[in-house]
């Protein structure tokens, strides 16, 4: 999948929500989309998905390829054959996602009949399937119970199978591990790594955890006020990150080898979409920041696929950072 200078705003708004995003996610690879709460990642994702109101938002520029398929997002969106069929999404809180109201064997069999046809039977016989291939134990009964009756790492997984139901070219995880324990979110990431291994699928990883990133992911895309401002192979941006704001990330993860250490932090906040800065949008935050920085810097490659938006790049030959 290739998604190229999405540009959106919500209605009512004078600065864009997502600006001139680009992302490419290959058959096999986890991308990881990642940045602070408000940076614009699950916005992207829902613009990708189609699923974004007209009635409140406004795409002024942006194209989507699927295979041999494209379409321009300002006119089209992604049909609905296609949601949860060729494009499915895992999103962030499972128990606002699945309906209280109907059994766990009813809401996977849906999305099958609804993109596969055929009878409720077969629907069902695939949702048992898929509940065993994601690790839930006794599949047979977990179809009659209630999202209510699981715990929330069993909840995750049904909304694993329910998107994987029709064998997706392209996976979208919205934070699915934000509200599960450390040992619960270990074995979600496992299985998405899994399945994508066994499928081939690509995915994109929506997350604000940099741990995450370094776990899973094959290639990195590190947002910021709705701009993209560094992309690459996750090896090669997290052996030399380039961005003033990814080297603040990274420089406040804690690590084990130093214990006790101070982690650093990246002063100041997210400014609000009205009050968003013109250019290079982290320049308010920025320590590196100058006059020049009011006008927007493009996406310069500082080593093959590492694209690094900063008019200061490379950053060895201008500044002096610590990692």
């Amino acid at each position: 999948m290739v998604l190229s200078n999405l540009t959106l705003r919500f209605k009512g708004q004078e600065n864009d929500v997502v600006q001139d995003v680009s992302l490419r996610v290959r058959r096999g690879e986890i991308l990881c989309v990642v940045g602070e709460s408000g940076c614009g990642k699950s916005v992207t994702s829902m613009a990708i998905m189609g699923l974004l109101p007209k009635s409140a938002t406004q795409i002024s520029s942006g194209r989507m390829q699927i295979s041999s398929d494209e379409w321009h997002l300002v006119t089209d969106r992604l049909p609905a054959a296609l949601r949860g069929n060729e494009v499915a999404m895992i999103f962030q809180e499972p128990m606002t996602s699945l309906n209280p109201a109907f059994r766990i064997g009813d809401q996977i069999a849906e999305v099958v009949q609804r993109h596969r046809g055929g009878s409720r039977s077969a629907a069902l016989d695939r949702a048992e399937v898929m509940l065993q291939r994601v690790g839930i134990a006794n599949p047979t009964q977990r179809l009659r119970e209630y999202p209510h009756q699981l715990s929330g790492g069993m909840r995750q997984r049904v909304m694993i199978a329910m998107a994987l139901a029709n064998d997706p070219q392209i996976l979208i995880a919205d934070e699915p591990t934000t509200a599960l324990d450390v040992t619960i979110q270990t074995q979600i990431l496992d299985l998405i790594g899994d399945l994508r291994d066994e499928t081939g699928m690509g995915t994109i990883m929506i997350t604000h955890d940099l741990g995450v990133v370094a776990e899973i992911a094959d290639t990195v895309a590190v947002m910021y006020g709705g701009q993209i401002v560094e992309q690459g192979p996750v090896e090669e941006v997290f052996r030399n990150p380039q961005h003033p704001y990814t080297i603040g990330l990274m420089s406040a993860m804690p690590r084990l080898d130093r214990p006790g250490e101070r982690l650093a932090i990246v002063p100041g906040t997210v400014p609000t979409i009205s009050n968003m800065p013109d250019g290079c949008r982290f320049r308010t935050r920025c320590a590196f920041a100058t006059s020049h920085c009011a006008t927007r810097p493009q996406l310069t490659d500082v080593a093959p696929e590492h694209g690094v938006a900063c008019h200061y790049v490379p950053l060895e030959k201008h500044v002096v950072v610590s990692a």
